[in-house]
């Protein structure tokens, strides 16, 4: 009888998770595996043994992560020696880039035999190339979007053979395809998506209420989707720090549905920049895009960061499709004037996701990653 074979999983936030718990649910249909590690409530569900929860792991921007240095080293550790007493042989390193790219040089220092697969590698693109000398060591590299395997290609082309190992970057689809389906059609009311972590929706909330509550929207209705039911205590904590009441708003109804089942009902969205703005792409809402933190976050990111959006369906389409609203620019005022402006240009936008949802395969992308997984792991 073959030995089950025993994968670790590492992710660190709840796209990640998503992302994870979709290749071990189509893993677990085609080989006999057992999967642990650092995943959420949807890795869980797909049949994942967790070692530690990712709600633990809540941490955005470059403050929050230096404030979080011990408790990632620690947890690190604790990781390490887990591997080591199942006798795992492979590790699953997924998005989250900040911790694990610093997790993997653990790992290979203590158990270098093991084999290191990387799926949704950090934002090379966005960071600059010294990333992808450190993922030449990885034994896989797996993407999901086209321009990151063109990004990728060209610049392996530049560094040329400059370590001993050569990085080959493989791009079979992106999996939200096999998960969402493309509509045309627009209904009446507008989706609010304020994101998944505490601190974006605190950024996000304060700017949202001033529109809702503004003379100019009187007459709209809007679905305010919040990740987790536990999510409700962020609305609270922040209703009583701001001053505001969002319960007592009659044009707001709150939500827990899956984005797919309330999409039908929505004209556009207002999202906090994240995957989620790339699944209504995929579902063909249009969306304007909002995104703020803290001052020095800021600063350093607009030191470093080497994109002109931040907009997965910007950056695929190499033009702005999604108007982006960031920093100073996620004012209520400077909303509503977008909203306006999505009245007139709602049907142009569903017509260029249309186009835009023709480059990233057809269904069966799962299937073809999983399969190349399944073949790596040892």
């Amino acid at each position: 009888m073959e030995k089950t074979k025993k994968v670790f999983i590492s992710c660190g936030e709840m796209s990640g998770d998503l992302h994870a718990s979709y290749i071990v649910e189509e893993m677990k249909k085609k080989e006999n595996l057992e999967f642990y590690g650092v995943v959420g409530d949807k890795s869980i569900a797909a049949g994942v043994k967790v070692i530690n929860h990712i709600k633990n792991n809540d941490v955005m921007g470059f403050v929050e992560a230096i404030k979080k240095y011990w408790y990632f080293k620690e947890k690190s550790k604790e990781y390490i020696n887990f591997i080591k007493k199942e006798k795992i042989k492979t590790v699953i390193f997924v998005d989250f880039g900040g911790f694990n790219l610093k997790f993997f040089d653990l790992v290979k220092k203590e158990i270098p035999n093991i084999r290191t697969i990387y799926y949704i590698p950090p934002k090379v693109w966005a960071w600059g190339k010294s990333r992808i000398k450190k993922l030449k060591n990885f034994d896989d590299v797996v993407v999901i979007f086209p321009f990151e395997k063109k990004y990728f290609d060209k610049t392996l082309e530049k560094f040329g053979s400059d370590s001993k190992r050569s990085l080959k970057v493989h791009y079979f689809g992106n999996p939200f395809v096999d998960k969402y389906k493309f509509s045309e059609y627009l209904g009446e009311k507008i989706l609010l998506l304020p994101g998944s972590r505490e601190q974006e929706i605190e950024k996000y909330l304060p700017v949202i209420y001033e529109v809702l509550t503004s003379p100019k929207v009187k007459n709209e209705k809007f679905i305010m989707k919040l990740a987790d039911k536990s999510h409700i205590k962020y609305i609270d904590k922040i209703n009583k720090k701001f001053n505001m009441n969002f319960k007592s708003l009659k044009n707001l109804e709150i939500s827990f549905e899956k984005v797919e089942k309330i999409r039908d009902e929505c004209k556009f969205a207002i999202a906090t920049s994240g995957t989620v703005t790339f699944e209504m792409a995929l579902m063909g809402l249009p969306v304007i895009v909002v995104y703020k933190t803290s001052k020095i976050n800021a600063f350093i990111a607009r030191k470093i960061v080497k994109i002109k959006y931040i907009t997965l369906t910007n950056l695929n389409a190499e033009k702005e499709i999604f108007k982006e609203l960031l920093q100073e620019d996620f004012s209520s005022q400077k909303i509503l004037d977008e909203m306006e402006k999505m009245e007139k240009n709602k049907e142009k936008i569903v017509q260029s996701l249309k186009l835009e949802k023709e480059k990233f395969g057809n269904f069966g992308v799962l299937e073809k990653i999983s399969e190349y997984l399944i073949s790596k792991i040892q």
